[in-house]
């Protein structure tokens, strides 16, 4: 009986269309990161394209078919609502992130482009250690989910291919 239930699940899993992500194709070999010193989203972004993709991350701009400049990385706090009393109840969580591709001619592939994320995290004064944890790891998680975004957005540019004399 597990054996029927498990082809049948495996027949409903193809039947779905799902499969992994895979391998993300840039169209171009070589790319160069600039980013802001002491944001790590340039160091998330160059992970996920040597990990994930066949177009190598060099070490000069010179060297590259293409350049990603992170130009500015912004996360701040507000907030959204307060008790009666006057005490903080949520705050909304804001990461933005400019960016703009360019090939070696500097010929935009990509124009200045901004991901803006949000998430609204409820707050408490009794649990003000673990509201610090939560924040930070959804600052993190949205670090993570804009290098991914730029990741798609690097994979949808359409380059002209290069004439031949």
């Amino acid at each position: 009986m597990k054996n029927i239930l498990l082809v049948a699940l495996c027949f409903v899993l193809t039947a779905c269309g799902f499969q992994l992500r895979g391998q993300a194709s840039l169209p171009f070999k070589t790319i160069y990161v600039s980013f802001p010193v002491g944001h790590p989203i340039g160091m998330d972004v160059r992970r996920l394209i040597q990990a994930g993709t066949t177009t190598r991350v060099v070490e000069k701009a010179k060297d590259a078919q293409a350049t990603l400049d992170i130009i500015s990385v912004v996360n701040d706090k507000q907030i959204m609502s307060v008790s009666g009393g006057g005490r903080v109840r949520e705050f909304e969580l804001r990461y933005r992130v400019s960016f703009r591709l360019y090939d070696a001619k500097g010929v935009d592939l990509i124009p200045t482009n901004e991901i803006a994320l949000r998430r609204i995290i409820p707050y408490t004064d009794a649990q003000v250690v673990a509201k610090e944890g939560e924040e930070a790891m959804l600052v993190r998680e949205m670090q993570s989910d804009s290098a991914e975004q730029i990741l798609r957005r690097l994979e949808a540019v359409k380059v002209a291919p290069a004439k031949s004399s």
